[in-house]
């Protein structure tokens, strides 16, 4: 029989951050189209007092780094494992953009399977609804 006083790794994790009295987490998700809608949702995120998390760039947009095609899908992989990292890190979602492709749907339904609250810029598009 488990100890009910033993806290899981994210019950670590909330009470962790809680104790250092740090702002609420926001980790912005979306197409990478969206990376201007991306940046102003960063701005009024950080302006309400907020830490932000995005993704790292536009994989999709020509770099040095995605030239081989097979280092590029290596590269991709990795990003995506950091992108969910970022979802465990934050206290919330926030989906922007007017489009939801199938990694964003996956990322939405990897957060609201660990109980993150999910906000969107586009409530239209959200899967649930």
């Amino acid at each position: 029989m488990s100890d009910p006083h033993i806290l899981t790794p994210e019950q670590q994790l909330a009470e962790a951050k809680q104790r250092l009295h740090l702002p609420r987490i926001v980790v912005i998700c979306g197409s990478t189209r969206f990376t201007a809608e991306m940046n102003e949702a960063d701005l009024r995120e950080t302006k309400a007092g907020r830490i932000v998390v995005k993704p790292c760039g536009d994989t999709k947009s020509p770099h040095g780094l995605f030239s081989d095609p097979v280092e590029a899908e290596a590269l991709k992989t990795r990003l995506g494992d950091l992108h969910r990292a970022k979802i465990l890190l934050a206290d919330e979602v926030l989906v922007v953009g007017g489009y939801i492709g199938d990694s964003t749907r996956a990322e939405i339904a990897y957060a609201r399977s660990l109980g993150k609250p999910v906000r969107f810029t586009h409530p239209e598009v959200d899967p649930a609804v």
